[in-house]
């Protein structure tokens, strides 16, 4: 593999003879060209915008090619050996790990992914899911914006593909894992572009997924996966003295449709289950407080964004739509860092509930990005000792605050919101800009209902990218609320190795729910690599 840059205006084309003149050979050495990874960089130098493509590419090479200077570049981390793809089925796993049942809890992207690195192994798999299937979803959603009705088993939170089916379909992560390119695959045979391969800002899109969700969950069962809809995990029930050698093992799962026998679960439950980790914890299952992220989600233009991130080369045509990530380390001890999180260029603001009461922002955009504002979460992290000792302090706080917001907001669903200057000076707003939220904005001091330490440190930040994208502390600026679920504050302990929990031997709990992943590609790795860990190959 090798970094090699193009300027924005330059082929493709180019790639091979750039890539050779890059690792000092001849062209003609250069058999083969895959993209294995595309980014474009638009950071600024000063007040301008350098735009150019950082290719990471894959070359396939004459046998007879001897080089000094491939030599170097290898030593020299330039450039390095690409490893065959990993595969889901493993090699001799033993007959008795396939003869298993194994029930997986959660069809969010760790849910589904260990299901399929189970099943392409022959391992009989049981997929539970407290929510409906995708178009039963689908119409619950649609009510709930239309009516303002909350289905609490049935939206943007809980239902087939998880909370990410409605959360953009981003696919970049900063996890690194063999396991990575198989799961795109899989992704790109189900209807996602093929550039997903390679964009280091890959997505698909909330429309799309409603596409690909169906087609992965076809391709399942014919590998043998049972789907369970509408069946929410109750609580565990364990062997009794004399059926295993350990007194910790789980036997079956009690749910709502029954008991469901099984040799070993995988708790894929996303971080807003919170009922169901509640009463697995008081079963003793293994859990610790953990930091999380916490905010506001920003609305602008996207036509601002653009501008100040791509200057007069804005072209989305050519380029897309400008994204951002923007980070404020804390000027002092003791003061709170903040950075943007779940970017959607051309996306729009969504109210991500899952129980009545309570508010919650996030952000989505289709395939397209057709959307004229972008959103993105501004969020602080939080820590044990910031938030409270106890365990479950971390989900109090989130609580307390989505409640304070669904009051603000008018206990109808509408988003609180404020001018971004507004919040700046601490007034509430006399009118608020156009915004995409379909549930509609009303004006709020949100900046009053924050801690106060959490609001100074959103108030410095927004001054200082104001800095890096002219405009973001404008009036064009909108800030709604409250961004509370990025991240959970819990993590459901387990082996490092063995990946099982440290309190049942035959759970494995998986993905962000569990506090082990970030996103959906993350989520999708750690249930995969837990799948693996039980079918003998840890890694």
């Amino acid at each position: 593999m090798l970094a090699v840059e193009l300027a924005v205006g330059e082929s493709e084309a180019m790639l091979p003879a750039r890539s050779a003149q890059a690792i000092g050979i001849e062209p003609g050495h250069v058999l083969g060209l895959s993209i294995a990874r595309r980014a474009l960089d638009a950071r600024r130098r000063g007040r301008r915008s350098l735009l150019k493509f950082v290719y990471h590419v894959d070359l396939e090479l004459s046998a007879s090619l001897r080089s000094p200077a491939l030599d170097r570049a290898l030593r020299a981390g330039r450039a390095r050996i690409v490893p065959p793809p990993a595969r889901f089925a493993l090699e001799d796993v033993p007959s008795e790990v396939r003869a298993r049942r194994v029930a997986v809890v959660g069809s969010g992207p760790a849910g589904l992914y260990a299901a399929w690195c189970l099943a392409a192994n022959g391992v009989a798999v049981d997929l539970i899911e407290r929510g409906p299937a995708l178009r039963e979803r689908s119409r619950a959603v649609s009510r709930f914006t239309r009516t303002r009705e909350l289905d609490p088993e049935a939206n943007l939170l809980f239902g087939e593909g998880g909370a990410g089916t409605y959360s953009d379909g981003k696919l970049y992560t900063r996890t690194t894992h063999a396991l990575e390119a198989p799961i795109l695959e899989t992704l790109v045979e189900a209807g996602a572009p093929p550039e997903i391969r390679f964009d280091a800002r890959a997505h698909v899109g909330t429309d799309r997924l409603h596409r690909i969700l169906p087609a992965l969950r076809s391709r399942l069962e014919a590998m043998g996966v049972r789907f369970h809809f509408g069946t929410r995990l109750e609580g565990l029930v364990l062997a009794q003295s004399g059926e295993t050698a350990s007194p910790r093992h789980v036997r079956a799962l009690r749910t709502t449709q029954g008991e469901i026998p099984c040799d070993a679960v995988f708790l894929a439950l996303g971080h807003s289950a919170r009922d169901t980790i509640a009463a697995l914890a008081a079963e003793g299952l293994a859990v610790e407080a953990k930091p999380f992220q916490i905010g506001l989600r920003i609305e602008h233009p996207q036509a601002l964004v653009d501008a100040g991130r791509y200057g007069e080369a804005r072209d989305p045509a050519r380029l897309g739509h400008a994204y951002y990530a923007l980070v404020a380390k804390p000027r002092s001890e003791g003061a709170l860092g903040v950075h943007s999180f779940c970017m959607c260029p051309g996306g729009q603001v969504v109210a991500a509930v899952a129980q009545p009461g309570l508010l919650c922002t996030n952000g989505m955009s289709n395939s397209r990005h057709s959307s004229p504002f972008a959103n993105s979460g501004l969020v602080v992290t939080l820590g044990p000792k910031e938030y409270g000792g106890d365990v479950f302090d971390g989900w109090r706080l989130q609580e307390r605050l989505e409640a304070a917001f669904f009051t603000a907001g008018g206990g109808d669903y509408h988003v609180p919101a404020q001018r971004v200057p507004d919040f700046l000076a601490g007034r509430e707003s006399a009118s608020l800009p156009r915004g995409s939220c379909k549930l509609g904005q009303t004006p709020a001091r949100i900046d009053a209902l924050l801690p106060e330490t959490m609001t100074a440190a959103l108030r410095d930040a927004i001054r200082r990218f104001d800095g890096e994208i002219p405009g973001y502390a404008g009036e064009e600026g909108l800030l709604v609320g409250i961004e509370s679920r990025s991240s959970g504050p819990l993590r459901m302990t387990r082996d490092p190795v063995a990946r099982h929990s440290l309190a049942f031997e035959n759970v494995y709990p998986v993905g962000e729910g569990a506090g082990h992943a970030g996103g959906i590609m993350s989520a999708a790795i750690d249930g995969a690599r837990s799948a693996w860990a039980f079918l003998g190959r840890p890694d």
